[in-house]
Order: C-alpha cells, then structure tokens, then sequence
C-alpha cells in the first residue's frame, strides 16, 4: 500500500506528462502534468484511445502501428522515443518528445509513455533561424553596398555601348542606302549582345540580394564558383589584381544552397582582393578539387601580406576585423554557413606569401 501511495505522488508531481495506456491503446493513467499540456481533465480521457489526444495523420494510424506491433513485434518508437506533435482539447497542436517503455502488469502488456512539452523551445529555435536568415540577407546586402561603385562601373560599359551603337543605327537607317544593310546587321548583334551583358550582370545581382527560403538542391560547384567570381572580382581587374583559375574538371555536384555558398565565395573573393592593394604582386587564385573521395574542396589563395599568428587564430569569430571599416562578421558567417552544409572553412599561410582560404562541402549522394 505505501508503495502505491508512493507512486501515485511520483506520477502526479512529474513535471512531465505521464500516461499508460493497455494494448489496445485506451488510457489508464493519465498525470496533472498531461491534463496542463493537453487540456483534458484526467475524467474526460482515462478509458479513451490515446489518439484522441494526436492529431491527423497519426489519430488514424496509431491502431494500425498498435496492431502491427501486436503482429510482428516490429518497434518504431517505442524504446527509442522522438519528437512528434500532440493535439490540444481546443483542436491545437504542440511539439512534444515523447519516450516510451513497454512492460507487463498483472499479466498484461502496458506501455508506458512520458511526454515532454518542447513547444517553446522549438519556438526559439524557429526564432534563431529567422534571425540567421535575416542576418544572411543583411549581410549579402552589405556586401552589395560595397559593391555597387564597381557595379555601376560594369554596368555602364555594355549600356554605354548599346548607346553608341543605337546612335550608329540611327545614322545608318538615315541614309537609307541598301549598301549598309550589312553593317546595320552587324551593330544590331552588337546591341543585343551588350544587352544581353548588362541582363546578365542584373541577373547575378538580383538573385544575389534577394530575400528568399533556404533552398538546398544539387548544383555543380564550378558553375556557382564562376559565377561568385563574376559578382566578386568586378572592379578587381581595375586594381591591376589577375585572376587565375584551376576548376577541377568532373567534379560531382553537392547538394547547396547555391545563394549562401555564392555569399562564401564573394566575401572570400573580396577579403583577398582588399588584401593584396598594397601589394606590388596581385594574383588572386581559386582552385576546385575533389578531396577524401566524399568532399569538393575549394580554395581562394592571395599574395597579400598574410596575416599575423594572433590575428589569424581569433579570425572567424564574431567582430573580429583587420578592416578600418565593417562589423567584423563576415567570416564567422561564412564559417556558420559551410559548417550547416556539413563543410568546413579554415585558413592557412600561402607558400608564396599571403594567405589561402579552404572550404569544403560533402559531394550530393547519389
């Protein structure tokens, strides 16, 4: 009798949800703690089928688990426990971890369930994830701000051309002489193909800033490398900095967020060029490989100053910066961004002086 005693105060003052129910699913106890998560007095429910409290599709499904159990003794949570969502007396629902336990009471099979309310947790974390992305685009927005005086420069070399071509056009069609038919075809695939330049530039731009879903999908490396480096190198050539590039050839795609990893690229791109201003030899280099059979690596090496031990061992974390100008968070992100790729990015001392940026991604399963 005291132990009874006992284990009736234990259930009842679990901060958890405890339940047991019998091998047809109906309710046999049923703690204070479940009656505060899923708002059915202990009355309403003991006796009932537990998927009263489960929303579809699990309400329809559990008999036939239970059944299938009963069957084949095959096991999907139970003894393991996970998160699943629970259903609320006003129809709501909630993130739950659920574990549960199978044993015998007089006799009979009983399964013992405890339930965790993980609602407000998995709020937050929604919450940090909102806030990453917000973070991420700002950041890409940043980057395009430093940008934009060598955008504008690249965008009016073709619309300066289309101006000057469409003036030839005008002059040509004046004449109206038959003989220039020629060249009037000529300048017109000058126009378009400037057109279509400064389309293309418009193009990189847009869906470089744009505010959007993460959405990872198979992409081939080399294709989102050349075209970070479009975006990332522009006004570079200018600074008399020479790109050199050595994009393995076969390499298997990898499953991406294209966007993020051209955020990668560019800043890494960026960050090498402003090193290398001071210095009498530029050379930026960008190599893909395949690496350790699962993994595309990729590395952005310069020929700057390098960087000093100090300075290296505390660069990716958060407002760290050698820069006279910016928060400082642009590697940490960049890091945070490979490593949710299941990658990783790290820096060495160049061998001919400077500095190598790595990362790595995990190559798409097949």
């Amino acid at each position: 009798m005291q132990s009874d005693v006992l284990f009736k105060a234990l259930i009842e003052t679990a901060v958890d949800g405890i339940m047991v129910i019998d091998e047809m699913g109906l309710i046999e106890v049923y703690n204070t703690a479940c009656e505060r998560m899923f708002g059915y007095n202990a009355a309403e429910v003991i006796g009932r089928n537990v998927k009263v409290l489960m929303p579809p599709p699990y309400h329809a499904e559990h008999d036939d688990y239970l059944g299938r159990y009963r069957d084949t003794g095959e096991r999907r949570i139970i003894g393991i426990g996970r998160e699943v969502v629970g259903r609320r007396k006003n129809g709501t629902t909630f993130a739950m971890y659920l574990s549960v336990g199978e044993g015998r009471f007089d006799g009979r099979r009983i399964f013992l369930g405890i339930v965790h309310d993980i609602s407000e947790r998995k709020a937050n974390e929604q919450r940090i994830q909102e806030l990453q992305k917000e973070l991420l685009h700002a950041t890409r927005l940043s980057t395009t701000g430093q940008l934009g005086a060598a955008l504008a420069h690249e965008l009016n070399q073709p619309l300066t051309a289309i101006l000057n071509y469409t003036g030839i056009l005008q002059d040509l069609a004046r004449t109206g002489d038959a003989a220039n038919a020629a060249t009037v075809r000529e300048v017109a695939d000058q126009v378009a193909e400037q057109t279509v330049r400064a389309g293309e530039i418009i193009k990189r731009l847009r869906g470089f800033v744009s505010k959007r879903e993460l959405d990872r999908a198979t992409q081939e490396l080399n294709t989102i490398i050349q075209d970070s480096i479009a975006l990332g190198f522009v006004g570079a050539a200018e600074t008399s900095v020479k790109l050199r590039s050595n994009l393995a050839k076969d390499l298997p795609p990898v499953l991406v967020d294209k966007v993020q990893i051209q955020q990668v690229m560019i800043n890494l791109v960026r960050n090498a060029v402003e090193a290398m201003q001071d210095s009498p030899k530029r050379i930026l280099t960008i190599t893909t490989a395949r690496e350790d059979g699962d993994f595309a690596r990729v590395s952005v090496a310069d020929t700057g100053p390098g960087l000093a031990k100090d300075i290296a061992e505390s660069l990716f974390q958060p407002f760290m910066t050698t820069k006279t100008s910016g928060l400082g968070i642009g590697l940490s992100i960049c890091r945070t961004i490979v490593e949710s790729h299941g990658g990783r990015l790290w820096m060495e001392p160049n061998a001919g002086g400077g500095a190598v940026f790595h990362f790595r991604l995990p190559l798409a399963e097949d």
